[in-house]
C-alpha cells in the first residue's frame, strides 16, 4: 500500500483520505420532515411570532438570573 503524501512537510498530517458517503434516510423521518415544511407553510407567520417570543422570554429569563447572582 502506498504511503499518502505529507501536506505539513516532514512532521506534518497527511492528506486527507477521499471517503464516499451515502445519505440513508427513514421513511418516519421524511414523513415527518414533510409535515413540518407542510405546517411552516401553513403557519409560517404564527411560527415566527411564537419563536421570537420564546427567544424574547429566554433572554429575559437570563439577563434576570443574572442580576440575581
Amino acid at each position: 500500500m502506498a504511503e499518502r503524501p505529507r501536506i505539513f512537510g516532514k512532521f506534518g498530517g497527511s492528506a486527507p483520505a477521499a471517503v464516499a458517503t451515502v445519505a440513508v434516510g427513514s421513511t418516519r423521518t421524511g414523513g415527518a420532515v414533510a409535515r413540518i415544511w407542510s405546517a411552516l407553510a401553513s403557519h409560517g407567520a404564527l411560527a415566527l411570532k411564537v419563536l421570537v417570543v420564546l427567544w424574547v422570554v429566554a433572554v429575559l429569563a437570563s439577563v434576570f438570573f443574572v442580576m440575581k447572582a
